[in-house]
């Protein structure tokens, strides 16, 4: 494993060059739509020959996905290299933000995937870099940078997560807090606790917070973040001890640039949900995998979580983390943010 040709490639792809997988099956190439050009397609696949990689919910969104892709409803999908699928149609293809501009020219075809599990590798490494999931694809073709399928989970490896500082800093609402700072050789960021309070033998009150710029330090009214933040370590310091995990995870995993990208489809009627889907992406991409090393990290293998959400609490618990007690953490909503606060309960299992 190789810290440093994951973070090559996720240079190279937001500057728009290839790169290939080392796959089993033999390299893939891969050219990312949203970072590169008609000049850079052409140097990459003169041949016009090379197909498009599409998730396979975005494939959805556009009705291209086959009979096969249909019966396997989380494969990528393929689609040939048709003649007018040209730099800008495959722009077109990738990028939602077209779906009511430019309608498709097709008709477009999907091809059977050689390796679906490389495809999916591939897509996965476009969410880490933070892009659209979707590339021009070229098969047994090497590119400057090259990286295998264990770089990209050790990208996202939480049992490679381990302390790196630690702090006093007292906050507005609890002065008795210490923020513990934790990365990896891999990770860009670092994911932070605060540690309110002292242990006194009771399991701590823990709130797993993922990170919101516009919600956490803007204030956005679109979402609960920013006042669930706050309302979280008030509800920590009164108790007297616990933790806040804040998660460096923003836009449900799929980073800042991404999540604005949800928020205009949502400006179209989208939900939260099926904004994501349309752009490719799970409903939920986050790794609390992470929160569940940051606490054994911290030496608590017993919490009560300060949580709506189920899936934090069971993969906690699969990770060896016991939850004692779920604690409810609801808030009222406002006009902006009903909407989204409902699609939580309804569509993602949310329980307040």
């Amino acid at each position: 494993m190789s810290a440093r040709d994951t973070a090559r490639a996720i240079d190279a792809l937001r500057r728009g060059w290839p790169v290939a997988l080392a796959l089993p099956s033999g390299r893939m190439a891969l050219l990312p739509i949203e970072t590169a050009d008609a000049v850079r397609l052409n140097d990459f696949d003169p041949a016009g020959t090379a197909p498009v990689l599409l998730s396979a919910g975005r494939a959805e969104t556009l009705k291209l996905t086959n009979q096969r892709a249909a019966a396997a409803p989380d494969c990528p999908v393929l689609i040939d290299r048709a003649p007018w699928l040209d730099f800008d149609a495959a722009v077109a293809l990738a990028d939602p933000q077209f779906d009511l501009l430019h309608p498709l020219q097709g008709p477009y075809r999907a091809i059977e995937l050689a390796d679906p599990n490389g495809a999916r590798w591939a897509l996965r490494l476009a969410r880490i870099a933070g892009l659209l999931p979707a590339f021009f694809v070229r098969a047994g073709v090497q590119a400057e940078v090259e990286l295998t399928p264990d770089d990209i989970d050790a990208h996202e490896d939480a049992a490679r997560l381990m302390i790196a500082a630690r702090a006093r800093l007292p906050v507005a609402q609890a002065e008795q807090a210490e923020l513990v700072a934790f990365r990896s050789p891999e990770m860009a960021g670092e994911h932070v606790a605060l540690v309110i309070g002292m242990p006194d033998g009771r399991p701590p009150l823990v709130r797993l917070h993922s990170e919101c710029l516009t919600g956490d330090v803007l204030g956005s009214l679109k979402c609960d973040c920013g006042p669930q933040l706050d309302a979280a370590i008030a509800r920590i310091a009164q108790e007297g001890w616990g933790i806040l995990l804040y998660l460096r995870q923003e836009g449900r995993g799929i980073g800042l640039i991404n999540k604005l990208r949800a928020y205009q489809l949502q400006d179209q009627g989208f939900d939260t949900v099926d904004a994501n889907t349309r752009l490719g992406f799970a409903v939920d991409a986050r790794n609390f995998r992470v929160a569940a090393r940051m606490l054994a990290l911290l030496g608590q293998e017993k919490v009560r979580l300060l949580t709506n959400n189920p899936d934090k609490v069971a993969t906690l618990a699969a990770a060896g983390i016991a939850v004692a007690e779920r604690v409810p953490h609801s808030l009222p909503p406002n006009p902006h943010n009903a909407r989204y606060l409902a699609t939580k309960r309804d569509r993602t299992g949310h329980q307040f």
